[in-house]
């Protein structure tokens, strides 16, 4: 089992994922400089941060409680990026890729708690 947060494959991804949802923000116009944008990215900067964070954490229930959140702020950035296309912000082929991208981020933060419990 990784020592680290930033060991672990799922964080990795929703890093990399993260650097994409900021490239793509910064496109977005300025209207939404204090509604979408902010919204997308924090959830998706939440996604990394509640995998580190369930790394810090002793007890089981609260690492798989921590876990869950970043599941559940998966989901939320899929929301938003429906927004964005449905806004024309992104391109369907963007949007497509993206959350396909998050699905299996989603997918793999399950098998990592299913994994951890087994232990």
């Amino acid at each position: 089992m990784p020592k680290s947060f930033y060991e672990l494959d799922i964080w990795k991804e929703g890093y990399t994922l993260l650097l994409k949802i900021y490239k793509i923000a910064n496109n977005f116009p300025s209207e939404e400089k204090y509604i979408l944008t902010p919204q997308l990215i924090r959830s998706a900067n939440s996604i990394i941060a509640n995998i580190a964070e369930s790394q810090g954490r002793y007890y089981f229930k609260d690492k798989i409680r921590t876990l869950y959140t970043a599941r559940g702020e998966v989901e939320e950035v899929r929301s938003h990026l429906r927004v964005a296309v449905g806004r024309e912000y992104i391109t369907k082929e963007e949007f497509s890729k993206l959350d396909k991208e998050y699905e299996k981020l989603s997918k793999r933060i399950s098998a990592y708690i299913k994994s951890i419990r087994i232990h």
